[in-house]
């Protein structure tokens, strides 16, 4: 899974496929990259490269934008799918924060750092 997700990151396309994929010009999407909507890598010419995901997305704004939605929403949409990933991983780091605390108050060891002997105990 995670090699799927790797192949769908890497930047490979230039702007040229990517226009003849979505169907927009390249003036559209380099808007939609001022708009920090898509955001491609740069070859150290400066040249624009998409990723398989950032065809996804801009193929996701036309759709938005045929259903009427505005540039401010679909701006928000997307904030919001960040912030719910970045919770997503802050729940998970607090999730295993808790069951380290757990698993150190089981032992006794809440509130202090454990002793030579003390750990040997728990082994």
């Amino acid at each position: 899974m995670a090699e799927k997700q790797l192949r769908r990151n890497l930047a490979v396309l230039p702007i040229g496929t990517v226009m003849k994929l979505t169907g927009q010009t390249a003036r559209q999407i380099r808007y939609y990259e001022s708009q920090e909507l898509v955001l491609p890598e740069r070859t150290p010419g400066h040249q624009r490269l998409f990723s398989l995901n950032d065809v996804d997305r801009l193929l996701e704004i036309k759709d938005y934008l045929a259903e009427g939605a505005t540039m401010g929403q679909i701006r928000q949409i997307y904030r919001k799918q960040a912030q719910k990933i970045k919770q997503r991983h802050l729940t998970d780091t607090k999730a295993r924060q808790l069951l380290a605390e757990e698993m150190l108050s089981v032992g006794g060891l809440v509130g202090q750092r454990p002793s030579i002997s003390q750990s040997s105990k728990l082994y």
